[in-house]
């Protein structure tokens, strides 16, 4: 067995190559596809370190395995269930409608084969083929490759095209929802525009501290607020006393209280211009980042007098 990320991924175009052979209206192209999906999945965790495809187990036999150390005959890697998850932690474009999209996937292909279900056949693929491209994106050029190098010519083409249209049609309608708010919010009196503006910057100042971020409103623009998830590693600095911990996070909510604008995901927020990462920027004194104790605050005869009491129970515990 290979976790290494050549051969997953050499394996995942082969089984991606398989399902071309099957038109779109096949089950069996859905099944093809679904499990190359997965073998793809597992070669960007891979690409990152064979190791973290190792299933966690006391002996660490597995995580030796992975490391070309162990002697181990049948190593057991994660689910991909866990494969995803990491995919969502390690790269930020594999966003959290990506990964809902490809777990259904997965899903119907462990219906397919575990039981005596038809799963495909309930699950055309005009349900899933866009979602099934824009993982392939993502994923392989996590690995700095492309949908070019993962699909066969036609099929790259047919990606690139429906992945054109597909965001032509996430601007086509944030810029509708755009253009309805900023026209509400101009319809307002001025008095009322201005009221409702400073409003929402007294409320993105106050939720800033929230673990929001801060941003100019597309329709009307006033302050309104992005939500995110974090991913990659914390960096960790002290300045003038304080411990700085900044974390990049990938955007996925967007809320304006001024005119009332949502956005959700990151397609959409992308087609608005508030694409990309940012960088949340937590605050700390020594004492709460290391869990430090101030011994003024310590009450030295309530320890003293717990241990003397656990102590006596030790002793009579013993006497019995």
């Amino acid at each position: 067995m290979s976790w290494d990320r050549d051969p997953l991924w050499a394996k995942a175009r082969l089984f991606i190559e398989r399902a071309s052979l099957c038109s779109r209206e096949d089950p069996q192209f859905g099944l093809w596809c679904s499990i190359g999906l997965e073998l793809l999945a597992r070669a960007a965790v891979a690409s990152v370190s064979p190791t973290l495809l190792a299933e966690p187990d006391q002996e660490q036999k597995y995580l030796l395995y992975a490391l070309k150390r162990g002697s181990e005959k049948n190593p057991k890697s994660i689910a991909i269930a866990k494969v995803l998850n990491l995919c969502g932690k390690l790269f930020p474009e594999f966003t959290p409608e990506i990964h809902k999209s490809v777990s259904a996937l997965v899903s119907r292909r462990n219906d397919e084969l575990h039981s005596g279900n038809s799963a495909f056949e309930e699950y055309p693929s005009s349900e899933w083929l866009t979602q099934f491209y824009r993982a392939c994106d993502v994923l392989s050029r996590a690995m700095s490759e492309s949908i070019d190098t993962l699909l066969t010519p036609e099929d790259a083409a047919e990606a690139k095209r429906i992945l054109a249209e597909s965001s032509k049609s996430v601007k086509a309608e944030v810029d509708k929802l755009i253009g309805t708010h900023k026209g509400s919010f101009e319809d307002k009196p001025e008095e009322e525009q201005k009221a409702a503006t400073a409003a929402s910057k007294v409320e993105a100042d106050k939720r800033s501290y929230e673990k929001y971020h801060r941003v100019s409103c597309p329709a009307c623009g006033s302050t309104a607020l992005i939500q995110g998830d974090p991913f990659g590693k914390e960096t960790v600095s002290g300045v003038d006393g304080e411990v700085h911990v900044r974390q990049s996070v990938s955007p996925r909510s967007f809320a304006c209280s001024a005119c009332g604008l949502k956005l959700q995901g990151y397609a959409q927020l992308d087609a608005a211009g508030l694409g990309g990462s940012y960088t949340r920027t937590t605050y700390y004194s020594p004492e709460e980042y290391y869990g430090l104790v101030d011994p003024s605050d310590v009450d030295e005869e309530a320890i003293i007098q717990r241990y003397l009491d656990d102590m006596a129970a030790d002793a009579a515990y013993d006497n019995d």
